[in-house]
């Protein structure tokens, strides 16, 4: 245990050194990761094996989903920056009187909308963060509140939507049907998405607005007309439509949109300047601010891939001897999937390991399938959205780069979690709900097999 679990203590002590001393951007992770890998390979038995399983976890088809999406998102940011669409996100706020903590309100609302109709907080992430989090500066908001308003914006539909990831997985782990499960969980999640609204109304507003941001209230119009492009694009997603086919089709029309109107000159989509080998591009530019984040990706699964493959997951999970009452059960199943969501850094991955047991520990203690399987999403829309070196948040982080020709500081991982209020107020939600018994009674039954006896 000591030997598969030995990487993954040199990535936690190296993300934790790297929080102490600020947190950089995603690029300071690729050292830790080597480190951690390395420290593996010198550990294992059979060391073309471990070669063989990182590669494996490197190639699975969602990594490689991931990475075209965070590079075509860039772009696409890049893209509608080029055109003038921040300062329109900025001029309406200020028609609209969205100031300080109504704006970073409404960005929470406006987030929780986009990832509860697609189940996806990663891609509201991608479109809404580099969108919304510059505008903010204009407005006066806080920029650490904001981002953190936009990422728990992001959590919420990943906690609720029918269609989440992690939604499916509870719920399908637990034979529960997933309209039941949706309906039971809404007591969790709406308490959780009030208080973070709360918070971001009250704590969201700056000293004050970053200035030049809206220095021609009037000119920062112009950009209007491609608000068309990301309501196409979630409107792609609502029709389940892929999540590369609608940001390709995205940048598509964007170009087709800004050059007639004069936003973009053709020359920015690509040009080659005399004498130089070095093309210069909005859209390269685009392409390069996802670079960091997709090498940060590829050596993390890999990580991930053979910490799974050496079976510490299941061992590690196997050992945790609460008591045997409903709430230690219960506390028993919070705390399972906490180790397997820090072990593997990915929720679905969590979930899928742990699933099973929690299923038949449940039905030993007489806990509902509707229950155990809130208790496991809303777990696991906990940690991930809060620690620093999990994905959402080095993605919300990296969702911050565009806010510096905005005059907004780049938000680190760490603030990002930290001012994530409604996954903390979920955190507060499982503390509550165990400890009391609120929500316990989610209907006797839940269990498919339960319901055909």
């Amino acid at each position: 245990m000591a030997g598969a679990l030995a990487p993954l203590a040199v990535f936690l002590g190296g993300v934790a050194w790297l929080a102490w001393h600020g947190a950089p951007d995603e690029r300071g992770f690729w050292p830790v990761l080597l480190a951690a890998l390395t420290a593996g390979l010198l550990l294992c038995r059979d060391r073309t094996r471990y070669a063989e399983t990182m590669v494996a976890g490197m190639a699975q088809p969602v990594v490689m989903l991931m990475i075209l999406a965070w590079l075509l998102a860039g772009a696409l940011s890049s893209l509608l920056s080029a055109t003038g669409f921040v300062d329109a996100l900025a001029w309406s706020a200020r028609a609209l009187d969205l100031r300080g903590g109504l704006y970073a309100g409404a960005a929470f609302l406006a987030c929780a909308l986009v990832s509860t109709s697609t189940g996806t907080s990663f891609g509201t992430l991608l479109i809404c963060g580099p969108l919304l989090y510059p505008a903010g500066g204009g407005a006066g908001a806080e920029p650490a509140v904001l981002l953190g308003a936009i990422l728990g914006g992001a959590t919420f539909g990943d906690s609720i939507s029918p269609i989440s990831d992690t939604t499916i997985a509870s719920a399908g782990t637990q034979a529960a049907d997933i309209g039941g499960t949706v309906r039971a969980r809404l007591q969790y999640v709406l308490p959780a998405g009030a208080l973070a609204l709360l918070a971001a109304v009250i704590f969201g507003g700056a000293e004050t607005a970053t200035p030049g941001v809206l220095a021609d209230a009037a000119g920062s119009a112009r950009g209007l007309p491609m608000l068309l492009v990301p309501a196409f694009v979630v409107a792609l997603l609502l029709a389940r439509r892929h999540l590369v086919e609608a940001l390709l089709l995205g940048l598509l029309a964007a170009v087709v949109l800004a050059v007639p109107l004069g936003l973009l000159r053709p020359g920015q989509l690509l040009q080659v300047a005399p004498g130089s080998v070095a093309a210069s591009s909005v859209l390269i530019d685009g392409l390069e601010r996802g670079v960091g984040v997709s090498v940060f990706t590829l050596l993390l699964v890999g990580l991930v891939a053979v910490i799974e493959a050496s079976g510490a997951l299941a061992r590690a999970s196997a050992r945790s001897g609460l008591p045997a009452t409903v709430a230690g059960a219960e506390a028993r199943i919070v705390a399972m999937l906490t180790v397997a969501v820090v072990l593997t850094t990915h929720s679905v991955v969590a979930i899928l390991a742990v699933g099973p047991y929690v299923a038949s520990l449940g039905r030993q203690r007489g806990i509902s399938a509707y229950r155990r399987a809130n208790l496991l999403d809303v777990t696991a829309c906990t940690w991930p959205f809060l620690l620093p070196f999990f994905l959402p948040t080095i993605l919300a982080s990296s969702a911050s780069v565009p806010g510096g020709a905005a005059g907004m500081p780049r938000v680190s991982p760490l603030a990002a979690g930290m001012h994530n209020a409604y996954s903390w107020a979920l955190v507060l939600m499982l503390v509550v709900a165990v400890v009391t018994g609120y929500g316990r009674r989610e209907g006797a039954v839940g269990d498919y097999e339960a319901g055909a006896k």
